[in-house]
């Protein structure tokens, strides 16, 4: 069938061999990678933005407590992370996808962590597998898709429970009505749902957050 739009439609290779290959090079790049936190957030913020340098920040002092960095290795909010990251010389991963617009991996990403996927799931995955906790910061639908994404897994303990948390309660504030009065209210989603995340003003409350989750026994 023709294509009527007349772009070109770019094919992923689903064989089993591909998919294998693609976990197999993630793994074998990423072996032995110690402690890390996941920083998510819009590749379409310049560094001009307070956002931009909330996300450095918040990595720097991550770095300070021991843990490297995984982003999605892109500009904004993941060049952001991977800079603040760096600046400590911690671990600096940056996990790509391979997009019909092509996105450069920032500067600021190790050289031996700074991978590229064809697969969105596999990409998830390996987020999932590495990180001790996930710190989202403002973004588009990216941002939103691995959001869901971990909070089902965890909602479904299909993983373990992690920290979960959101940067700025003025951007996530309708996202957060929504969810309890309308996914809640009608029954949707359960009390506990509700608890899987918690929202944060400041770069001190991540670190806290996460050392309260990690002390409680």
């Amino acid at each position: 069938m023709e294509n009527p739009s007349g772009k070109i439609i770019q094919r992923m290779d689903w064989s089993i061999e591909a998919i294998q290959d693609e976990f197999k090079s993630a793994y074998t790049s990423l072996d032995g990678l110690g402690p890390c936190v996941s920083i998510y957030g819009s590749a379409r913020l310049k560094s001009s933005s307070p956002f931009y340098g909330l996300a450095e920040e918040i990595a720097s002092m991550l770095a300070e407590k021991g843990y490297g960095i995984i982003t999605g290795g892109g500009p904004g909010i993941m060049e952001a992370a991977n800079k603040g990251a760096a600046s400590k010389k911690a671990t600096s991963v940056g996990l790509q996808i391979d997009l019909p617009f092509e996105q450069k991996a920032n500067e600021y990403t190790d050289k031996a962590h700074s991978l590229k996927f064809n697969h969105f799931f596999i990409r998830k995955m390996i987020f999932i597998k590495y990180s001790k906790a996930f710190v989202v910061l403002p973004g588009g639908m990216g941002t939103l898709d691995e959001l869901i994404e971990i909070l089902t897994l965890v909602q479904t303990q299909k993983v373990d429970p992690v920290p979960i948390i959101l940067v700025n309660n003025d951007f996530w504030g309708g996202l957060l009505d929504w969810l309890k009065n309308t996914l809640h209210h009608r029954g949707m989603i359960g009390d506990d749902s509700l608890q899987l995340f918690k929202v944060v003003e400041t770069k001190e409350e991540v670190i806290s957050e996460i050392e309260q989750f990690y002390a409680t026994p």
